[in-house]
């Protein structure tokens, strides 16, 4: 009995019916460093909302992270220790206070400090997610050595960092 799946056709322009060539990104985007940080972080974020994202978003892990190893400090501190401005961080953290994995205290010294802490239900969801953005690190890192990993994250902090002063002027 025949296959009777149909063929794929390429593409083809109606006005003279030839095929359309897959596009490629062209050499100036490919041998720019920016446009091969941006598809690796588009990569990486539909990665970790598959593999990890169920509970918490990246940023939304940052903080908790970030909160567990530092509790009681102040939203303004922890959205630049994340490398989040100030108004995404609020939101980050009124929403993660709704979803009862936060809480924001003021602070008794200036009532327009909001002081953050982990709850119980916090820390069950980032000891969840934890297993998860380990997982996802080791495969990202999978083909190089534990020597090069090093190196690797070592020069993507300086990167980072670089970037980061880029973007304030400095």
């Amino acid at each position: 009995m025949a296959d009777k799946t149909p063929e794929k056709t390429p593409a083809t322009d109606p006005a003279t019916a030839a095929p359309f060539p897959a596009p490629t990104a062209p050499d100036v985007l490919t041998t720019a460093p920016g446009y091969q940080v941006r598809r690796l972080y588009q990569a990486y974020l539909a990665v970790w909302l598959r593999t990890v994202g169920q509970t918490l978003t990246g940023p939304q892990f940052a903080v908790l992270t970030t909160v567990r190893a530092s509790p009681g400090s102040d939203q303004s501190s922890l959205a630049s220790a994340v490398a989040l401005d100030s108004s995404t961080m609020a939101d980050l953290a009124r929403r993660l206070e709704n979803r009862g994995l936060l809480e924001r205290r003021t602070a008794a010294a200036d009532g327009r400090r909001k002081l953050l802490y982990l709850t119980p239900e916090g820390e069950r969801a980032l000891r969840e997610a934890e297993g998860r953005a380990r997982a996802l690190d080791e495969r990202l890192l999978a083909r190089y050595d534990s020597g090069r990993r090093e190196q690797l994250v070592r020069e993507l902090a300086a990167l980072a960092d670089e970037w980061e002063r880029l973007s304030v002027g400095s």
